[in-house]
């Protein structure tokens, strides 16, 4: 029997594009409460990872820290969200050099939102993590472009490819 309920089993990405994209305040690496109202005005890249420091990770937020100009460039802001505290965040920034905002989400209440927050399988057991997926959301909060489940390698560069087709 399974020890995850039915609503669980049942969760994955429901947003579409066009939606507005939910609501959200959680803390970056100093502890200040950011929110999505922040960022009116600016197109940005909402993207949700499993944990600091680990391999796929630390690849997907080097790359979008390394295209950072070239995303601020093109009127957008990066902000990649995980479980971590925010105590990992700053370590995790600060080894990695990160220039972009990292923020946490310690109970899981926006990866939830956004329906990140699902049931995984590795090596035959369950468990509750974060699919890695990205949001690009527009200048007046509309969802313009969601990737789901994406691998980490050389996927910052298809979000600022196709970031110029988004306009």
């Amino acid at each position: 029997m399974s020890e995850f309920s039915k609503e669980d089993l049942e969760r994955k990405i429901t947003l579409e594009k066009g939606d507005e994209a939910p609501a959200f305040e959680l803390e970056n690496i100093d502890g200040v409460k950011i929110n999505l109202k922040d960022f009116a005005g600016k197109k940005v890249i909402l993207y949700f990872y499993p944990k600091d420091n680990t391999p796929g990770c630390t690849t997907e937020a080097c790359e979008f820290s390394a295209a950072y100009d070239d995303f601020i460039a093109d009127g957008a802001v990066i902000v990649g969200v995980s479980p971590d505290s925010v105590k990992s965040h700053a370590n995790f920034a600060q080894k990695q050099n990160l220039k972009h905002i990292l923020l946490s989400d310690p109970n899981k209440e926006v990866a939830s939102l956004y329906g990140v927050w699902q049931v995984k399988k590795n090596y035959g057991k369950e468990y509750l993590g974060i699919v890695r997926s990205t949001f690009v959301i527009d200048e007046s909060s509309k969802i313009l472009k969601i990737y789901k489940s994406v691998k980490a390698k050389d996927h910052a560069a298809k979000v600022l490819a196709d970031l110029a087709k988004l306009d």
